[in-house]
């Protein structure tokens, strides 16, 4: 088993910048993909960002690409989104989640183990 805590949400102006972080314990996430999601008010879960297990494979939804950024630490088990010019329709709850398998997914079926989830707001 995985737990996974997600921090670093909160309150942000459009424009601004937010760093989330995904805290991994009960196992190394050394060998697992990693992804973000997140799920607005009355919308389904959306894929954010992955990253395969070594850092170096990346994939981004087409609405944050050039504006996050996705990355880990395995010595820490630990990944982060950095988040820049955020936008009002980012506003959203952002889960972190982890495979059992290297390789990334963008879809939320594909993932094992997830966060509580962390609220961003972004206000315009």
């Amino acid at each position: 088993q995985v737990q996974l805590v997600e921090s670093g949400g909160g309150l942000v102006q459009a424009g601004g910048s937010l760093r989330l972080s995904c805290a991994a314990s009960g196992r190394t996430i050394s060998n697992s993909a990693m992804g973000w999601f997140r799920q607005a008010p009355g919308k389904e879960r959306e894929f954010v960002a992955a990253s395969a297990w070594g850092g170096g494979t990346t994939d981004y939804a087409d609405s944050v690409k050039g504006r996050f950024t996705i990355s880990r630490n395995n010595a820490k088990n630990t990944v982060y989104l950095q988040m820049n010019s955020l936008k009002p329709e980012d506003t959203a709850v952002y889960y972190c989640a982890a495979r059992r398998t290297p390789y990334g997914a963008t879809q939320p079926r594909m993932y094992d183990y997830w966060g509580q989830g962390t609220q961003v707001t972004v206000s315009s």
